[in-house]
Parts: C-alpha cells; structure tokens; sequence
C-alpha cells in the first residue's frame, strides 16, 4: 500500500506463500503491492537490513571522555556500577549535566558485553527420583506470626525433595544448630516414608563449622554419622554460591508467601501456642503435598528404606545439680525437683526442649530457655520446684536472681510490686510467698491469678484468710474416710444360698 513501509514480518510472509503461490498472490497475503512484490522478490533481504543506519541526531556528550576516563575505570574495578561511573563522571565534568545517564549506561553495558569480565554460568540440572533431599534455614520475622500474643523469633527448618517437590518444614526457635537440623531432617524422613540417595545443605555452620570452630564437637563428623545411618551421600554447595542449591533457595520465597496468604485467610497471625502453630504448619505441608501426591508416591517407590530406629536428634551432655536447685546448661539456669540435688543428670539438649534422664529413667522435660547477649544468664524456673524452701525463706524473694522468672503470670508478679509499696518488706513477702504456696497445693494457679487482678484493679491487695476460705478445702484437713471390710465368712455365706452348679 502506498505511504507505508514494509515490515520484516509482511516480507517472511511473502517468502514463505511465494513457495506455493504466485507473487500476485503472495503480494496480496503479505499485505503489499504486485510490484512491490517483484521488486522485493529481486532482493529478498528483510527491510531492516536495506536501511542506511542513522547518523546522530545531536552531538556525542561522551566523546573523548569514554574511553580515556570510563573505560579505565571499567577496567581497574569491573565490579563497578554504573550509577557510581556517573557520579565520578559529574564530579570531574560537571558542565554534562544529569542527562548522560540513560547514554552512560547503555555504552557501558555494550562495552561489557565485547571486553567485560566472563560471567558466571549456571547450569540447567535433570533431576532423578529418589536422588536428592535438600535442606535449609529461613528466617520467618517478617511474617509477624505471634504466640498468646507474644512475638515468636523463629525459623524454619525446610526440606525438600528435588524431583517430586515433597516438603516438609519444622519450627526452629534457636539458631542453624545441628541439634536442629538433625531433628528437622528426621521428622521430614520419616514423614516421607524413605530417605534419597543424597543430602545436600548450604555450608551451615551446624554441619560444616564455616563460622566458629568447637574445640570440643566436630560438627561435621556428627553430620556425617547422621546421613551415614540413614544411608545417604552428604554434600553441600560452594560457600556463599547459594544458587547452586537453588532447588531449595527459589522455594524457600513460595513457602513463605504461601505460608503469608494461609496466615491471611485464617484471619490472625496468632496462635494459642506453640503446638497449635506446628499443627497449622504441618496441615499446610500437607495440602501442598496433596497437589504433587502422583509425583511424590512415583518418587516415594524408589526411595531408600528407612532404618530401623531413629539415631540422636538432640545433642547430650551432662549436669551436676547444685544447692540452688538447679544447674546451668548453655549460659541458662535450670530449676529441678529439690530432691535431685547433688545428683549427675543426663540431658538431652533438643531445640526447643530438654529432656533429663538419671540413669536410664527419664525424670521430666523442661522447655529450653535461650541466653542473653554479652553473657547474661537466661533463667527458666518453675516455682513448684522451690516454693517448699521460700516458705522457710521469703525475705529472699527481694534479691532472688531469678524473681521475675518465678513468677507463674503476670499477676502475680503486679502483686509482688504493689505489696512492697503497701506493706513492710517482710509482710509483702511472706503474702507473696504465701499466695504461691496456695496455687501450688490447691492447684489453682489460673482461678487465683484472675481474682489477683480484679483485686489489684480495685487498689486492694488479697486477704489470705479469705483466699484460703475461698480454694478450700484444706489438703491438711480433708475428713477421715473409714472404709468396712466384710468378713470372709460373710463370702462362704452367700455362697452356700446360690442354687448347685452356679458357683462356677
């Protein structure tokens, strides 16, 4: 058509219906003239190729200044960026103004792409099934998620299969420890059903002790035993090339948004407690599980058998209790029943547990406390573990390192405070100690608590002869039950009236 220039596009077509038709007809299908078809029939070179390339329309701001001053600085700092070239440039040529940027930029990257520096490839990998598991950390602060209204500091542990896309995560409240990854990696193993023929990690300071060196535990020894009893070949990516277990670093971003709308449409980030949110997390895994179920059953089939047993996934030592009721374990106090006093206990040290054992006897399980910075102490204390010896003793309760640990709720810890302003120091201990003392014989701890606030709402502190009125009755004065016990003759006499034969 006449005024319109012919596109590369119209001359494929016309080559390509020219092979089976005429060149009237070709012509007409691409969208141009008889006689424009003729002549581009004598030149069959595509349109973009026949223009004259266009001369500047303004002078060059960059010439003499590219090469003698840009191209230098290329060359000594390739990692260089362009915004920094511009502003060296400005500072030593000021009278170029802002608007060489976009120009700047486009010379530089054609510079690089004919003399730069060789990039770093990636290669494209096929994946097996049964082959390769893949685990990582991630951060999960920024979802907001909240225990009992309290910000949970967490991680997750993911795992991940590189075939099927099988995932399992596992919530991690301490650092990359390998006490966590042990116990992450099994769980999702025996989820699983099977284990693959390789684990492959990022360098972890858990398994590979790239950023401290332990004189006492050779971290990659131990996670070497632990792929070694599950029969699989430990591996890991080169140290800060985190694409390289890219198998689990893009998915580590579709979790977390993933997990982010699951948060949304449940309406709130909060969760009663620790358990409800590994629950919520463990029926998520599964749902998207449930979407690759025919490639995960597939690759399920040829999995490695599990072993029989599941090996350590805690880290053991052992403690001494002390005469302060408890001991020290990973700069946290510990408090323990008063009787275990002078004895050597075996721990298990999980992530978010500890288990004590005396002997072989497993004795009880606290929950693991996290110490400070700059080598304060954490304390996780329970006050039925002491309140025997703070009623022998309450005027320690001021100084007691751990006052405001022992404390059950908080109300009792408000009461503490407003009865050493009301009250002698003595009179407000002992009631202290006395109101501890009642939760823990008449196990009311929660009742007593709520009746605590209501009181300390109304500027009154509790009355103990009313309080123990109240949680009665007392354990010392409970009534003598006095239980009859029949004679043995009284046995021979029913017997004797049943008729013959139904004794039996």
């Amino acid at each position: 058509m006449s005024g319109r220039h012919v596109t590369d596009h119209q001359m494929r077509l016309f080559m390509k219906y020219r092979s089976t038709d005429t060149t009237r007809v070709a012509a007409a299908k691409a969208g141009f003239s008889t006689a424009t078809g003729y002549r581009l029939g004598e030149d069959p070179r595509p349109p973009s190729l026949k223009r004259a390339p266009r001369d500047r329309r303004r002078p060059d701001p960059l010439a003499g200044i590219f090469d003698t001053e840009v191209v230098p600085m290329l060359e000594a700092a390739p990692g260089l960026r362009s915004v920094a070239v511009l502003g060296e440039v400005l500072r030593r040529h000021p009278e170029l103004g802002e608007g060489i940027r976009r120009t700047l930029e486009r010379r530089i990257s054609h510079w690089r792409a004919l003399y730069g520096a060789e990039r770093e490839v990636i290669f494209r990998q096929v994946q097996e099934p049964g082959r390769m598991g893949l685990s990582d950390f991630t951060d999960m602060a920024d979802l907001g998620v909240t225990v009992a209204g309290q910000p949970l500091i967490h991680r997750l542990y993911h795992f991940r299969l590189a075939y099927s896309g099988f995932e399992h995560v596992h919530v991690v409240l301490g650092g990359e420890s390998f006490v966590a990854l042990a116990e992450g990696l099994q769980n999702a193993l025996w989820v699983l059903g099977g284990a693959p023929r390789e684990h492959r990690s990022d360098s972890l300071s858990a398994a590979f002790r790239n950023l401290e060196r332990d004189a006492d535990t050779d971290w990659t020894l131990r996670y070497e035993a632990l792929c070694t009893h599950y029969a699989m070949t430990p591996s890991r990516d080169n140290r800060g090339v985190a694409h390289e277990n890219g198998a689990i670093e893009g998915p580590h971003g579709h979790l977390k948004r993933a997990i982010a709308d699951a948060l949304l449409l449940r309406g709130t980030p909060d969760f009663g407690d620790l358990a409800a949110y590994r629950k919520f997390l463990d029926e998520f895994c599964g749902r998207r599980n449930a979407h690759n179920r025919k490639r995960i059953d597939a690759e399920r089939a040829v999995l490695r058998p599990l072993p029989a047993r599941r090996t350590t996934d805690g880290e053991e030592t052992h403690v001494t209790v002390t005469s302060s009721d408890g001991f020290i374990l990973r700069r946290v106090f510990y408090t323990v029943p008063s009787r275990l006093i002078g004895h050597r206990l075996r721990v298990q040290l999980h992530d978010d547990r500890l288990d004590l054992y005396l002997g072989a006897t497993h004795l009880l399980t606290l929950e693991r406390g996290r110490g400070y910075g700059d080598g304060k102490r954490g304390h996780i204390v329970d006050y039925h573990h002491v309140i025997h010896a703070l009623r022998r003793k309450p005027m320690t309760l001021p100084g007691l390192v751990y006052r405001d640990q022992l404390f059950p709720r908080d109300a009792y810890r408000q009461l503490y405070d407003a009865a050493i302003v009301a009250l002698p120091q003595k009179a407000a201990c002992k009631l202290t100690v006395d109101i501890l003392a009642l939760a823990h014989d008449r196990g009311c701890e929660a009742e007593l608590a709520t009746l605590i606030a209501e009181l300390l709402a109304e500027g009154a502190l509790p009355d103990m002869a009313a309080l123990r009125e109240r949680f009665s009755p007392d354990p010392a004065n409970l009534p003598n039950i006095t239980v009859l016990i029949s004679p043995l003759s009284d046995y021979n006499a029913l017997l004797a009236a049943l008729p013959t034969g139904e004794a039996a």
